[in-house]
């Protein structure tokens, strides 16, 4: 697992994160609770690492919810901070 993969996990856990406004659009618009893909985290699985992403670097994972839908969802790392942003989830093709 990636080190950004693992400062998010640990923000998460000990709840320094937030959620963006774009995320909680999203979340609402597809139906999934924010708070599935909060608890989800730990079992989630590192699609990808965008150390480079602009403006935050972010993973990508890949997550199943409660009644079976695959999701990616996006994390970002807030380093000033030391807090992980919620950025956004949609459902996988």
């Amino acid at each position: 697992m990636g080190k950004l993969m693992n400062k998010i996990r640990e923000a998460v856990a000990n709840e320094r994160f937030v959620v963006s406004w774009h995320a909680d659009e999203r979340c609402e618009e597809r139906g999934v609770a924010a708070w599935q893909l909060v608890a989800g985290l730990d079992d989630a699985s590192l699609v990808r690492e965008r150390l480079q992403s602009k403006p935050l670097p972010s993973v990508v994972v890949s997550q199943e919810l409660a009644d079976g839908s695959k999701v990616e969802v996006i994390w970002a790392w807030m380093a000033e901070s030391r807090r992980a942003k919620l950025v956004t989830v949609y459902f996988r093709d």
